[in-house]
């Protein structure tokens, strides 16, 4: 193999130093002894949807067109999905160029693309996803005996040992499948990726023992994978960091609703409420309701008409310190018929999803009821960025680092498909969320969340160990990739060469060309997003 990429989801140096001090990951440890490394920055939003696609293609979000978990038509959403990435990947580029890969587990790969090698895809795809070639997923079914995407979903399992033990099971199937793929079609390139180390944080926010347990697994898939393939380069990335929250959660659509850009409805087609509820009661191994309508249901939407919401009555709880009973009594989905939501169709502007992290402008012509015309869309947008850099938290502390027009942060031919705000809360510690509440701040949903700094180690003896990584982004680890088989980047790409490697200069690739985006209906990647705190 000549070049091998390492994805650990959601790994920062200040996540990953203790564990190498601590000996909890020993073979990473020795690997980044022997390695480049650096702090890599990540794109914005730094989240796995579209931080992965930019990894593997290099080129920001604004030609790739992948922002967040969700694609939005209009004011209705799907999963997002490979057919909604609009550029090539880096294995695409070197099967051009007579190079195999075997990729598995990446994230944002469903349904995929024809190429000389093997993929099995990763995160968003459904549990039952096709793989390239066709049959791979039987094959390695009958050599693994099982091969799962995602563990249950927490629901499912009844102890956090039991849980604990379906992330290890995970770790393991993918080293393994790995392995033997590698083994089989004995690739030029190969990129596997881990989702646990990420996934921990979410289900397990500061809970050591689980971690360690967890990289431990991951390390020991880590150090076999490294052994069996033997790579002359190696680069072990991670698309962003994580991190305790230190800050508020800030409620965008509530303040939005404040200063009159927002319209709440107990029937509208936003997205519901109080999704603190679901959370807790994952977290302590309980599942959802049912999705179809029950009598209570409809008697809570009724009264949420007349103004009694789910808000209103879960403030109340927590004032009486009977929030538990609450949860015990009432069930998600009723929770949900009772919620205020935002009526996209009726506001000005608003955040559709929070890992968009932005606000989108409600804009006649683009969307289905649009209210704000184009004539008056850069005044609006001016007014709500003035609105948004003022606040602060109730400790006088900016919620933002930054409010830009979205053309200060993207630009491609899929910038409509953009938030026309990106925020950028203050340091990453302030927790934004869309869902309206019963007040503008609160404490944060998750308690663990994503930062901006990931990791990149470069290593192997095709590699330049002592040169200095000067902030390296994600935007070039494909080209890197590229100029280890001697090979330039595409011009379209927005990053670089790491001077690990000697580059090539740029090239001309053939067009991408895309093709009609197949929907991924699946409630098992909802449900899994919702457990992690994705989806509100």
């Amino acid at each position: 193999m000549r070049t091998l990429v390492i994805g650990l989801d959601g790994v920062g140096f200040p996540v990953l130093d203790p564990l190498i001090e601590r000996d909890v990951v020993p073979n990473i440890g020795r690997f980044r002894d022997r390695s480049a490394a650096a702090p890599l920055e990540s794109q914005l939003p730094p989240w796995t949807p579209s931080a992965w696609p930019s990894i593997y293609t290099g080129v920001n979000p604004g030609k790739h067109g992948v922002y967040d978990f969700l694609r939005f038509d209009g004011y209705d959403w799907t999963i997002a999905n490979r057919d909604h990435v609009k550029e090539h990947a880096v294995w695409e580029l070197l099967s051009m160029e007579g190079y195999t890969s075997v990729v598995l587990n990446v994230p944002v790969t469903h349904p995929p693309r024809r190429f000389d090698g093997v993929l099995v895809p990763g995160y968003t795809a459904p549990e039952e996803a096709d793989c390239h070639p066709s049959g791979v997923r039987t094959e390695l079914e009958a050599e693994l005996g099982e091969y799962r995407l995602y563990t249950e979903t927490p629901g499912a399992s009844t102890t956090k040992r039991e849980r604990v033990r379906g992330y290890e099971r995970l770790t393991r199937m993918r080293g393994v499948a790995f392995r033997t793929l590698v083994e089989k079609h004995d690739p030029d390139f190969g990129f596997v990726q881990f989702q646990q180390c990420d996934s921990v944080f979410h289900d397990f926010p500061g809970d050591d023992d689980v971690v360690r347990g967890v990289f431990e697994a991951i390390d020991r898939e880590v150090g076999a994978i490294l052994t069996a393939c033997d790579p002359d380069v190696v680069l072990i990335v991670s698309d962003h960091g994580i991190g305790p929250m230190n800050g508020y959660e800030f409620r965008v659509n509530n303040y939005l609703r404040e200063t009159g850009f927002v319209t709440a409805t107990a029937s509208g087609e936003g997205m519901p409420s109080w999704k603190s509820v679901s959370r807790k009661r994952s977290r302590r191994g309980e599942s959802g309701g049912s999705t179809t309508p029950t009598v209570l249901e409809r008697a809570v939407e009724g009264l949420a008409r007349a103004g009694i919401t789910s808000q209103r009555i879960g403030a109340a709880a927590k004032r009486l310190g009977i929030d538990d009973v609450v949860l015990e009594l009432a069930p998600d989905d009723v929770v949900r018929a009772g919620g205020e939501q935002v009526d996209f169709a009726s506001s000005v502007a608003y955040m559709r999803s929070r890992t968009e992290m932005g606000v989108r402008l409600n804009l006649e012509g683009r969307e289905p009821a649009g209210v704000v015309s184009p004539t008056e869309y850069e005044r609006t947008r001016t007014a709500v960025i003035d609105v948004l850099e003022g606040v602060t938290t109730p400790d006088g502390d900016p919620v933002f680092e930054g409010v830009y027009p979205r053309e200060d942060v993207y630009e491609g031919p899929y910038l409509e498909d953009a938030p026309d705000i990106v925020t950028v809360p203050n340091g990453f510690d302030q927790f934004l969320v869309a869902n309206l509440k019963e007040s503008r701040f609160g404490e944060p949903t998750e308690p663990w969340e994503h930062k901006l700094d990931g990791i990149v180690m470069a290593g192997g003896a095709g590699v330049e160990t002592d040169a200095t990584l000067t902030d390296p982004h994600v935007f070039d680890i494909a080209p890197t990739v590229l100029a280890t088989f001697g090979l330039p980047s595409s011009d379209r790409m927005d990053g670089a060469p790491l001077p690990i490697v000697e580059p090539i200069g740029r090239t001309e690739y053939v067009s991408f060309e895309p093709k009609e985006p197949a929907r991924t209906d699946s409630t098992t990647v909802e449900q899994r997003l919702a457990d992690l705190g994705y989806l509100e």
